[in-house]
């Protein structure tokens, strides 16, 4: 049997598993601020539900692989920093700043592997 005509699959790499926990960390941290920042019930269930979806939706507008809206690499850099950001001053907000520092670092990081891998290093081609 010949592999000729089928499109070679794509490989996960380390860092595409750990961007995907990353981000599901980042909207739980979303949900997780709007329950313990606002008075139960109304906005408290408000701030649950909508600031997960808020991000969710921009990110699969704008970020995602398969955007509906691509952007250019600082626009697509600029969504993710936001994102990720707000997730790590949830837990400065929320009084653990341990757990922001962790996460932004791993977010950090993660975030210019995916980018010099995305983007290309820099070099001239």
């Amino acid at each position: 049997m010949s592999d000729a005509g089928t499109p070679p699959r794509p490989i996960v790499s380390p860092n595409d598993i750990l961007r995907f926990a990353l981000e599901l960390f980042a909207l739980f941290s979303l949900g997780f601020w709007g329950y313990l920042a606002w008075p139960f019930p109304i906005p408290a269930v408000f701030f649950m539900i909508g600031a997960p979806l808020f991000a969710a939706v921009v990110w699969g507008l704008f970020r995602s692989p398969k955007a509906v809206f691509p952007l250019d690499p600082v626009g697509r850099v600029l969504v993710e920093v936001f994102i990720m950001g707000a997730a790590v001053a949830t837990w400065f907000m929320l009084g653990y700043p341990i757990v922001g520092l962790v996460f932004g670092v791993a977010a950090a990081a993660s975030g210019i592997l995916n980018a010099r891998r995305e983007f290309g290093t820099g070099e001239q081609r």
